[in-house]
């Protein structure tokens, strides 16, 4: 099947080759091929004054000079109608060409019509006779007028028709052919290169990624496919326009509008072709080191390399530093190899992109900044139970810009670093694995309840909450003495943080519940009413259960 496909391949190359050179190349008149005119396919300036050609069916004849009266574009122009004008009138005869001078010009007529006049400019832009020039042009413009009268005829246009079904035949023939062939050579690639890629990776510890080199060949394949697919395309297009005498002026157009960019292209890219090999280089080296780095710190990341004073947590942010000063670097030294970095219109756009940067970016980089601030400061991990500012929740994770918690009510929120960098953070979680944090809770207790018998039964609520730590032991403190009760405070450990609110609520419930067992008030933030006696504790209850004298 790929040796037929192959063979159809040459075979349409070998048919479409033919007939796009002989329908879209403008040829001259073979009477005058010797002629040494000049390039007749745009407007040119010979000594500072402009030239035009003049064309008949896309087909330059030969130039003329203009002046300041009579442009060279207008003066070619109405040259042109003139032969297209001879040439539509069947009863004029093109060998019938005349030639008659006068003084300081010669006129040239066909067949009695007036055709155009030729000065001796004309002939010094062509640097030849003024004589020779006139008898040159007079055969191109009968050759020409002979052609167009041929290409307009019903055969012509019949077989002209003729031709472009084959080729537009062959054209969908090499299109399907082309595209068969890449498959096929997709898989063949696939099959042979694919696995050696993969050990490649393996050789190189990962350092080469077997997944984007082998899009970098299959990439490489598509754009060869359709480099060769757009070929055909513009192949068939310009001979397909060169068949019709009509459409004759667009065929060499097309091409010119696509080879002159791409003539400039080429010129511009070997001219820069050492600075280019440069940057290539450079950029192999850079992606190199950064994939170095990047190896060098995730095995920091995951515990596979230890370095003394340094944090885990710390490899991946300073692993994003290294990247910004290596690519910092190769910018500033592949800049001047870059081509056109010395223009005006380049360094203009350097500048506004600068003012724009600066001008955009103030908060950004404080953010940024800020950001990894906190990450050498240390306040808080990943998971960690924090209070920043008013938010309390856990950490999800800690970007560039912003830092994003976890709220109790599962809400994620998200904190500007800066606003983080510049706020008191409470951190629940760097002590919770030693003694833990300590959990405290206040109730308010008359000057009537024993101050002992209040202490024991705040340890018997904290003692009851499962979840509180019992090593250290909890403890009772005063912490005020207001107007109709004492404020007791209870602190007990607790080694999760996050599940403060859950213990706090259980620890509220057993307090309650100790108290209403030993019949004990909780006064609490006010109360109202007193009793007519003083509320004074005799010293026979100053042990009341459950205290005793040994603790008290």
């Amino acid at each position: 099947m790929y040796k037929l496909l192959f063979l159809l391949l040459v075979v349409a190359g070998v048919t479409l080759s033919p007939v796009a050179a002989v329908a879209s190349t403008p040829v001259a008149p073979d009477a005058v091929a010797d002629l040494p005119l000049k390039h007749l396919t745009e407007v040119q300036r010979d000594d500072g004054v402009l030239s035009a050609p003049v064309r008949l069916d896309g087909v330059a004849l030969f130039r003329v000079r203009g002046v300041s009266a009579l442009p060279a574009r207008q003066r070619a122009a109405r040259i042109q109608q003139e032969i297209i004008a001879l040439a539509d009138n069947p009863a004029i005869d093109p060998a019938a060409g005349a030639v008659e001078s006068l003084p300081d010009r010669v006129r040239l007529s066909i067949d009695g019509e007036h055709l155009t006049l030729l000065f001796p400019a004309d002939a010094a832009l062509e640097q030849v006779p003024l004589e020779v020039l006139a008898e040159v042009t007079l055969q191109r413009v009968a050759a020409a007028i002979v052609k167009y009268r041929k290409s307009r005829s019903t055969g012509s246009l019949l077989t002209s028709t003729g031709i472009l079904v084959a080729i537009t035949l062959v054209a969908g023939l090499l299109l399907y052919a082309v595209n068969a062939l890449f498959a096929w050579l997709n898989r063949l690639i696939e099959r042979l290169v694919k696995r050696r890629i993969e050990r490649i990776e393996r050789a190189s510890h990962r350092l080469i990624d077997a997944a984007q080199l082998w899009s970098w060949v299959g990439g490489l394949l598509r754009g060869v496919r359709a480099l060769a697919l757009v070929a055909i395309v513009l192949t068939w297009l310009n001979s397909a326009l060169g068949l019709y005498p009509w459409t004759r002026p667009f065929a060499t157009s097309i091409f010119r509008l696509i080879l002159n960019p791409l003539q400039k292209m080429g010129v511009g890219i070997v001219e820069s072709l050492p600075d280019l090999v440069f940057l290539v280089v450079l950029a192999f080296v850079v992606r190199f080191l950064l994939k170095a780095t990047k190896t060098f710190f995730v095995r920091i990341d995951r515990g596979w390399i230890r370095m003394e004073n340094f944090d885990r947590d710390w490899a991946m942010p300073t692993y994003r530093i290294v990247r910004i000063l290596i690519i910092a670097f190769a910018l500033v030294v592949a800049y001047p190899y870059i081509p056109g970095s010395e223009s005006e219109a380049f360094k203009g756009v350097s500048i506004f992109l600068g003012v724009v940067f600066s001008i955009g970016s103030s908060s950004f980089i404080a953010n940024m900044i800020a950001g990894y601030s906190l990450t050498y400061r240390g306040a808080f991990r990943e998971g960690d139970r924090v209070r920043i500012g008013e938010h309390v929740g856990d950490v999800v994770d800690v970007r560039a810009l912003s830092t994003r918690l976890r709220s109790l009510k599962n809400e994620e929120i998200n904190i500007p670093n800066s606003q983080v960098l510049s706020s008191a953070v409470v951190n629940y979680s760097t002590y919770q694995s030693d003694r833990g944090i300590i959990l405290h809770t206040e109730v308010g207790i008359g000057y009537d309840v024993p101050w002992r018998q209040v202490e024991a039964l705040l340890l018997m609520a904290a003692g009851r909450t499962e979840g509180l730590a019992q090593s250290p032991e909890p403890f009772v403190l005063q912490t005020a003495m207001g107007d109709f009760s004492v404020v007791y405070q209870l602190n007990a450990y607790c080694r999760e943080a996050e599940r403060m609110m859950p213990l706090y609520s259980a620890l509220h419930a057993n307090i309650q519940d100790v108290f209403n067992e030993h019949g004990v008030q909780i006064m609490s933030p006010h109360y109202e009413g007193d009793p007519a006696e003083p509320k004074l504790v005799p010293r026979e209850h100053w042990y009341a259960a459950p205290a005793n004298s040994e603790g008290g």
